[in-house]
């Protein structure tokens, strides 16, 4: 059994905030903890646009906190979001996240992220495999 509190994580290396400071991720369970998924919490500051793209991840974002816009790149499609909205990216869909609000998620990634990928050019983690 694993227990952790994002308090316990905070300050760490878990604690991953963007270069620009758009955003902040604290990765509560990553891929060394061998449960076939990481999951994080993260917040993206008010006013901010962020664009990504998991080329190589299926990402789940339940937002709890906040409102602002998703807008799908892939699909020319936009999505009001507020607490209580999912997206899910089983697409694999590029996408921007515009929050009108500070937006405070938890995202659940599979494959799991192991907490040393960062976003390329593109905003794209790489398939960073946890060793055997």
């Amino acid at each position: 059994m694993i227990v952790r509190t994002t308090t316990e994580i905070t300050d760490t290396d878990r604690d991953i905030t963007s270069e620009d400071g758009n955003w902040r991720s604290k990765r509560i369970v990553l891929g060394g903890d061998r449960v076939g998924f990481s999951f994080h919490e993260t917040t993206i500051k008010a006013g901010s646009v962020n664009e990504f793209h998991y080329a190589n991840h299926v990402e789940a974002v339940w937002l709890v906190e906040g409102t602002g816009k998703l807008i799908d790149l892939d699909n020319n499609e936009e999505y009001d979001l507020a607490p209580g909205s999912m997206y899910l990216l089983n697409g694999h869909e590029r996408h921007r996240v515009e929050p009108d609000t500070q937006m405070r998620m938890l995202c659940v990634f599979n494959p799991p992220v192991t907490g040393r990928e960062v976003h390329d050019e593109n905003g794209v983690y790489p398939l960073v495999e946890v060793p055997a």
